[in-house]
């Protein structure tokens, strides 16, 4: 991967399965579909410097505009964990 999003941190237990860099509104984001130890989901990921201004839930708001949300309320993890990307993960399925 290359750009904006190259360093993203990957666990190495997490299977990427796809992955897209997209637009959502004005953001650059990053968008991964993952497997992790029989959990699949979906990963919108910002970068921290695009994102700094707003809050989570105004974070959380872009994404749930995204068409990649099944559903609307589906549960939603948030992260900023100091890599530099702010990650928002959803569609979670158990296999």
């Amino acid at each position: 991967m290359s750009g904006k999003f190259k360093n993203v941190p990957i666990d190495p237990d997490t299977d990427i399965l796809f992955y897209k860099i997209t637009k959502i509104d004005k953001y650059d984001v990053l968008y991964q579909i993952w497997n992790w130890d029989g959990i699949k989901s979906e990963s919108i990921i910002f970068e921290d410097d695009d994102v700094k201004d707003l809050s989570e839930d105004e974070i959380r708001e872009i994404v749930k505009t995204s068409l990649f949300l099944k559903d609307k309320e589906s549960n939603m993890t948030f992260s900023q964990s100091g890599s530099g990307y702010t990650f928002v993960n959803f569609n979670f399925e158990q296999d």
